[in-house]
């Protein structure tokens, strides 16, 4: 049996705007758009790809995590080579950079949707 990592999911109440952010993030390409779903995939590569489904009632996570409150699940790591450069380009493009800080190579962000996700520098 083969098995591979299709593609990883985030819920959002607009998939379209979250779409739009990490596409000028990432710099990967739009292959499927519509009002609940949208899916991007890096240049010349299929899978796996992000996509964003619509879920009306999203509740973003807590960071650092707290007792009582929404729990992230999951998260993007990102790896950069400049990591001041590209945080401050993320934030450019509607990410805010999270207080808690767990290490001196990575940044911990949130999305305009309250997704977690870390800029990290190789060997991170």
């Amino acid at each position: 049996m083969t098995t591979k990592l299709g593609a990883f999911v985030l819920g959002t109440p607009d998939p379209p705007a979250l779409a739009d952010f990490y596409r000028a993030l990432l710099g990967w390409e739009e292959v499927v758009r519509s009002p609940e779903w949208v899916r991007l995939r890096a240049p010349e590569q299929e899978r796996p790809s992000l996509s964003f489904q619509l879920e009306k009632d999203h509740v973003p996570p807590t960071w650092p995590q707290r007792p009582g409150t929404q729990l992230m699940q999951a998260h993007l790591d990102v790896q950069v080579d400049d990591l001041e450069a590209e945080t401050t380009r993320a934030c450019a493009l509607g990410a805010t950079v999270q207080e808690h800080q767990p290490a001196k190579d990575v940044r911990v962000l949130c999305d305009p949707h309250g997704h977690l996700f870390c800029l990290f520098l190789p060997g991170a």
